[in-house]
């Protein structure tokens, strides 16, 4: 997991885990902005001004807009907005990192869940009642407590530090997906602890 020291590499790797199966508009909205703050994402609706267009203009004669499928997309642009990850140009290093992303989820979805809910539900009560600039410990604290009690049969065979990794990115989601405006500061965290941790 030394791909995960670059900031970019790790950065954009996060963003992958917390937008997989991401369900929650706000969240999303989160999501999103952060990955433009960010610069790892691209608009790829071109939500820009409405294109000044001759042809198409007005209603058909049965009342109803025109309905090519452009003027369904430039109707409906600017209501949902849609990025995707900024991959790097380079073909194999993009699928790495699509590849740890995929890992990571494949080991958080073995995480015993009564372990991270209530892993969850203390980070969120932590954070919320302390400054920004303490919640890389409050994570980390989590983290170690949850790897110290243990985090669900069958992970016993894996890196350690892919577990950390994982588990860290599966609390920040579930604090997020509550909490949307906390995900810049919690990422930022977790990047922080993900760095931290290192190789081992």
């Amino acid at each position: 997991m030394e791909t995960l020291q670059n900031g970019q590499n790790a950065s954009l790797v996060m963003l992958a885990f917390l937008q997989a199966d991401c369900r929650d508009s706000d969240y999303s909205k989160e999501l999103n902005s952060l990955g433009t703050h960010l610069n790892l994402t691209k608009d790829i609706n071109s939500n820009s001004h409405w294109p000044d267009s001759q042809e198409d203009e007005g209603l058909e004669c049965d009342g109803h807009l025109p309905c090519s499928s452009s003027s369904i997309t430039e109707l409906l642009h600017g209501i949902q907005p849609v990025a995707e990850l900024r991959w790097p140009q380079d073909r194999e290093e993009a699928a790495a990192l699509r590849g740890i992303a995929e890992d990571l989820r494949e080991v958080a979805a073995q995480l015993e869940h009564n372990v991270v809910a209530r892993a969850t539900q203390n980070l969120s009560r932590n954070i919320q009642v302390c400054p920004s600039e303490q919640w890389t410990y409050f994570l980390a604290n989590e983290v170690e407590r949850v790897m110290r009690q243990g985090v669900g049969l069958g992970l016993e065979h894996l890196p350690q530090e892919r577990v950390i990794v994982a588990l860290t990115l599966t609390l920040v989601r579930g604090v997020c997906e509550q909490a949307p405006r906390m995900l810049i500061g919690l990422f930022n965290s977790a990047l922080q602890y993900i760095w931290r941790a290192g190789p081992r």
